[in-house]
This record gives structure tokens, C-alpha cells and sequence, in this order.
């Protein structure tokens, strides 16, 4: 059976840091107050700064981000953009997270636009799947759009940019915070510019707001002569525990988390490390706590098209790429479903994933999936789990790298902290 312990109280992590806040705001009011003063009102911000107004944290109920798990009912959500998407350099990383026959593509189109007529297509869908967000009742935000062909250098590298399609990749919610993800891949340095309008507000009506350490991405973070060939290369050094990113500093991509209330569920994978890792498990304990999974998965990035929790105890694996851990969630009296073959047909080109997508789903609550409208087989899979399932056509968004989960961000969700993995 499964058990669920609602934790009241909040965290202690942040009670605490509430409680210094303020002790510290009283202390250095005075000297606020003065050094203001004595500035000239020429140099005077141009926002207004009450510095008697005392620092509150915002009740869950208040804060316009909160979001404990995969499943709550859904409020708000930033859907990601397909416009101006643009192939990335074909770098080691990418190298090792794409597959050989999709090589040539990147060898010949790195840095310029993905085919226009595609992207055209994906923006419709997506702008389609907005629409029916919206029409379940979920408030649908969306990113800034950019030129990604516009070339950057740093003292490290040069590239170009890749898109701002994918928010689960760089954003995560935990609680009333959002994390920006430092990412692994020179092409999406610079992503985190799409979204900060968006995150900015989020802070301003009360939010917290954390960007993880961002990376170099010297040379250093990628084992520059990582041998990879063939399918079989790829399997032998994933079971080794060997990535392209090494553990010269930390990296991660959201997606590479998935929560259950106050566990919190992450693989090792191509973009993140385990410095990433650990930066994530001190930063949220105590209040959540980090377990690291892995899979037999010869090409390891991103969790959610193989690992997808959708409901408290209930979860998606895999059955082409098995879960190592799998009876600890079985010993948890947790659910586990094997999703049915997809049925995306073989020549429909996935240049930055698998067919897999079919399972990377999101959840609208408990009781309500939006799910591939051509994937037949895993849409009666859910009705047989007593889940309504939400329609959509997105299969050249899928080309650009991901299912439903992937293009969306949850904001809100309706619930409360609870712990399902005892």
C-alpha cells in the first residue's frame, strides 16, 4: 500500500533564512536610511526602495509560482517557442547526445536554421496546444523570441544558439522557487535570456528566483576524445559510468529531475553531472531529499521519456530502458507501468530524441493526460488507468527534441507538500 505524509509547518530551510532575513533587514535600517540620505537624488535608483517595509516570504496560496509534483491540478504553464530554432555546432556534446545517422544533418546545418517548413509547422501545433491549455483552464505564459544565429564568444568558446523550446530543460519549480539550470551544451548558454522576462516577473509578485552556478564550458567539462561509434559503444560506456561531461564543475539540465513531493528522483547523465547534482541536494535539503537512478539507457539525457511520474505512487518506465532501482519503488508500494511500443512512424525525422516521446506526457491533475493524438496504444493505456486523455498533434514539434513534458514548464499546480516515497 502506499503510503502519503502531509508535512505541515513548511521548511525549516526557509523559516530560518526568514527569521535572519529579518533580523538582519532591522539591523541594517538605520544604515540604509543614512547612506541613502546622503546620496545625491541624481544618482537616486529609479525604483522606489521602502527599506522599513519588512522582507515576507509568500504564503503558497499567494505566490504566483508553486508546484510540489508532476500531477496536482495544473494553473500555470510556460509552453516553449519552435521560432527562430536553430541546428546546433556539431560539438562533442551534441555528438554524444545525438544519433550517427542524424550526423550528417548536423554536420551540414550546425549553426543555421532548422528547414523552415518544419518549424512552420511545429509553431503551428504548438500555438494549437496553447490554445487547448487554455481551454482546460491553464493559464499558458510563453518566452521571449530570439534570433539564435546570432554568433557568441566567451574567453572559453564560440557558437551560435539553438532555441528556447524546451522550458523543462533549463527551469524547474520547487515549491514557490524557480531554479534556472546552468545546462551542458555551448548552444544553449545563453537560453536562460528567453525566459527572464518571464522569471522577473514571477520574482517581483513574489517568487524566489535562484540560477544555479553557470559553467565555464571549457574544454575541460567534456572528454574531448569520448569514443563513441555505434549503438554498442554507447551502451558499454554508459554501464561504466563514462559521459562526454566530466566533473571539472557543475552542470545540469532540469529535465533531468522529476519530483514527488518531498523527493525529488535524478540520473547522471550526459548533461548532468554529479557536481550538479550535489549543488541540487544542498540546496534543497533538508526539506527535500536527492535520489540518484540510473538506467540501462545507452544514450542517458533527460528523464522524463523514460522515467515519467504521473501521479502519487504511480509512474511510467521504460521497458526498453529498465530502471536499476526499480524495486525500491515497488518495496514503496509505488505502481509501476510499462508503456506500450510508440507508434511514430520510422522515417518522421527525430533529430534530437527517440520515439519514446509517446511517454513523455503531462499530467493536467490527476485525472486528465495530454498525450500524442496519433499514439493510439498509450492513450488506451491511460483510459484503462481510469485517465481522460487530452488529444494533440505535435509530431514536428517532436522533431525538434521533445514531447509535451519537454515544451512545457509547470508554474502552478494546486497542492500542498506532501511525502509519497517512505
Amino acid at each position: 500500500m502506499l503510503r502519503v505524509r502531509c508535512l505541515r509547518g513548511g521548511s525549516r530551510g526557509a523559516e530560518a533564512a526568514h527569521l535572519i532575513g529579518a533580523m538582519v533587514g532591522r539591523a541594517l535600517s538605520g544604515w540604509v536610511q543614512r547612506a541613502f540620505r546622503s546620496t545625491s537624488s541624481s544618482a537616486a535608483a529609479p525604483m522606489a526602495l521602502n527599506v522599513d517595509e519588512p522582507v515576507t516570504e509568500h504564503a503558497a496560496e499567494e505566490c504566483p509560482v508553486c508546484a510540489y509534483n508532476e500531477w496536482d491540478p495544473l494553473e500555470e504553464v510556460i509552453v516553449g517557442r519552435a521560432e527562430n530554432a536553430c541546428v546546433p555546432p556539431f560539438t562533442v556534446e551534441v555528438k554524444a547526445n545525438t544519433y550517427e545517422k542524424y550526423w550528417p544533418f548536423y554536420q551540414k546545418y550546425g549553426g543555421q536554421t532548422f528547414p523552415k517548413d518544419h518549424v512552420k509547422k511545429a509553431v503551428a501545433e504548438i500555438e494549437e496546444m496553447c490554445n487547448i491549455l487554455r481551454h482546460e483552464g491553464v493559464n499558458v505564459t510563453r518566452p521571449e523570441p530570439i534570433d539564435w544565429s546570432f554568433e557568441y564568444k566567451t574567453p572559453d568558446f564560440t557558437s551560435t544558439g539553438m532555441y528556447a523550446a524546451m522550458p523543462r530543460d533549463i527551469l524547474i519549480v520547487v515549491g514557490n522557487e524557480i531554479i534556472e539550470a546552468p545546462m551542458a551544451w555551448r548552444a544553449r548558454f545563453f537560453e536562460y535570456r528567453a525566459y527572464r522576462p518571464l522569471i522577473k516577473d514571477y520574482f517581483r509578485r513574489g517568487a524566489k528566483w535562484t540560477t544555479a552556478p553557470k559553467p565555464t564550458m571549457a574544454d575541460e567539462l567534456y572528454d574531448q576524445e569520448y569514443p563513441i561509434r555505434t549503438v554498442e559503444d554507447r551502451h558499454k560506456l554508459a554501464a561504466q559510468g563514462n559521459f562526454v561531461t566530466t566533473e571539472f564543475e557543475p552542470c545540469f539540465d532540469a529535465a533531468d529531475f522529476i519530483r514527488a513531493g518531498t523527493d525529488i528522483f535524478v540520473q547522471r547523465s550526459q548533461v548532468t553531472n554529479y557536481m550538479g547534482i550535489e549543488w541540487m541536494r544542498r540546496h534543497l535539503a533538508p526539506t527535500y531529499k536527492i535520489h540518484i537512478i540510473s538506467f540501462k539507457d545507452p544514450n542517458p539525457m533527460h528523464i522524463d521519456a523514460t522515467f515519467n511520474i504521473i501521479g502519487p505512487g504511480l509512474v511510467l518506465s521504460n521497458p526498453d530502458r529498465p530502471c536499476r532501482q526499480i524495486d525500491m519503488f515497488k518495496k514503496a508500494g509505488w505502481t509501476v507501468v510499462s508503456p506500450p511500443t510508440p507508434l511514430i512512424p520510422d522515417d518522421h525525422p527525430l533529430w534530437m530524441s527517440s520515439k519514446w516521446l509517446s511517454m513523455n506526457v503531462l499530467m493536467l491533475d490527476e485525472k486528465r493526460v495530454m498525450v500524442d493524438a496519433y499514439e493510439t496504444s498509450i492513450q488506451k493505456m491511460f483510459e484503462n488507468l481510469g485517465i481522460k486523455t487530452i488529444k494533440v498533434s505535435i509530431r514536428h514539434a517532436n522533431s525538434l527534441g521533445g514531447g509535451f513534458h519537454c515544451w512545457t514548464t509547470d508554474v502552478r499546480r494546486r497542492g500542498t507538500l506532501q511525502s509519497y516515497f517512505l
